[in-house]
């Protein structure tokens, strides 16, 4: 690196040895200057200086001082971070290429970069290289790639409240532009909505099994199935096809790319379902009679539990001022989408991904599960290891069988919602293995070694879970299970 101490600033700009080279050629050959002349006035050899200005060396701060005096110019002039010339940065660019794992993973001998060697020329295998690069990583791409993805786009919602203020400025323009004045958004209008924007609407029978909705953006129609499946929302499907057209992204580049785009596509259309103004104003009214609840944001703009929450999280934080968490957990306790900012700790990976961890059976995530009353909001205040909680619980079901919808916050903010008189009460300790994840020890003492379960989670998903013999199973539920039915236990 550059040993600046004085020109801290300029050096961490210029951390390209082949960038500085190359504006080192071009000051020099501007001021008519050979490399004998300037390695001279600098005590340099001339080998030396061409090895600074063909990027293979780094240059001290004494000898950039004295090649700009000797071409002419100040230090801010050498050490600016832009190329010199377009050519410049081609070359540069090409360079790196050449200098690169991919490139040398081919068996081809470097190009030399001549000035015979057009701009043209340059840009086709530059973008010749790119291609074989995206071809690498989407080959590449591993359960690994995906996990961190997932860890990073949490991470950046968190920091930002799960809160897309231009998202909601954008749905906000939708929605005046067809006259919805407030409320929940009819059928009629989000069909009107997809005419504003120059779409026909088109339900068939032989939609793609792996897609909720086709459109064809040169004939400016929209494809939906003409068929749903009960409880399934007509809108949503629509709702989500026009937000990817309004967001207008690129085809995602890369899994991380593509998971983006799908958090603003469903934000925008959730934004859509549920207006901001209106639900803000419906959310400070609850909030004052302390009585909010994510089962009446459901009822009062008609739409499923599961968007409801995820809408309460996108607004709590940024209009009301009370951090959150949410859970969508399966039956057999495997995670599938979550999100906080409140510090609650949920379970992960070495890589901080939480896609397919198991939630600890003592939250109300799991406990929901084991109450008989399905048709009221099931609440839990838990212990846990960085504080108490208090969760909201319901079970909805989809294409892969029950699931349930989470929505917790610390203990100091329970005091807006309804259902703090619940005297449920659970203690975890978990990722600590002793809170739930091991079976007592007389019980895995007489079963281990002689259990051998099958475990219903997708293949898809045990590469994510905690590492064990056979993962995804509770081997305390499965001992138990053999325990009860041992012969003679009958």
């Amino acid at each position: 690196m550059l040993e600046m101490a004085t020109a801290g600033d300029q050096a961490g700009d210029v951390t390209d040895p082949l960038l500085l080279g190359k504006r080192i050629r071009q000051l020099r050959t501007d001021a008519g200057l050979t490399l004998a002349d300037v390695a001279g006035a600098v005590g340099i050899a001339p080998s030396h200086l061409s090895s600074l200005e063909n990027g293979k060396r780094e240059a001290k701060l004494s000898e950039l001082q004295t090649i700009a005096r000797t071409v002419g110019v100040g230090l801010d002039a050498l050490l600016t971070p832009q190329p010199p010339s377009r050519r410049a940065a081609l070359e540069i660019a090409l360079e790196k290429a050449q200098r690169g794992p991919l490139f040398a993973g081919l068996g081809i001998g470097p190009l030399p970069v001549r000035k015979s060697l057009s701009n043209e020329a340059i840009e086709t295998i530059l973008a010749l290289h790119d291609e074989l690069q995206r071809v690498h990583r989407e080959r590449a791409a591993t359960p690994e790639e995906a996990r961190r993805a997932n860890a990073e786009l949490r991470r950046a919602m968190r920091e930002r409240g799960n809160y897309f203020g231009e998202l909601e400025a954008q749905a906000a323009a939708l929605l005046t532009a067809v006259g919805h004045d407030g409320g929940p958004l009819p059928q009629r209008v989000a069909a009107e909505l997809a005419a504003h924007l120059g779409f026909s609407l088109h339900h068939v029978n032989d939609l793609p099994a792996s897609t909720r909705s086709v459109t064809d953006l040169e004939n400016g129609r929209i494809y939906l199935p003409a068929h749903l499946p009960p409880g399934r929302d007509p809108r949503t499907a629509l709702l989500q096809a026009l937000a990817g057209h309004v967001l207008g992204r690129p085809e995602p580049a890369d899994y991380a790319d593509f998971l983006r785009q799908r958090v603003e596509t469903n934000y925008l259309a959730a934004a859509l379902l549920i207006p901001e103004r209106d639900a803000v104003d419906f959310l400070q009214r609850a909030k004052q009679r302390r009585e909010l609840a994510v089962d009446d944001l459901r009822d009062a703009f008609a739409v499923s539990y599961e968007t409801a929450a995820h809408r309460f999280t996108n607004l709590a934080t940024e209009h009301l001022g009370i951090p959150v968490h949410f859970l969508k957990v399966s039956t057999n306790g495997v995670l599938s989408k979550a999100y906080e900012n409140d510090s609650v700790q949920f379970p992960t990976d070495a890589l901080g991904a939480v896609e397919g961890q198991v939630v600890c059976r003592k939250w109300s995530a799991r406990q929901v599960f084991d109450e008989p009353d399905r048709f009221s909001a099931y609440h839990q205040y838990t212990d846990k290891p960085t504080g108490t909680y208090w969760c909201t619980s319901r079970i909805e079901s989809g294409s892969a069988g029950e699931f349930s919808i989470s929505v917790g916050t610390p203990f100091a903010h329970v005091k807006w919602f309804r259902g703090r008189e619940t005297t449920r009460r659970g203690e975890s300790t978990c990722p600590d293995p002793s809170c739930c994840r091991q079976a007592p020890e007389p019980l895995a003492a007489r079963w281990s070694g002689a259990a051998r379960p099958q475990a219903r989670i997708h293949s898809s998903l045990l590469a994510a879970v905690p590492a064990d013999a056979f993962p995804g199973v509770d081997r305390g539920e499965v001992y138990g299970f053999l325990e009860r039915h041992a012969p003679g236990t009958m």
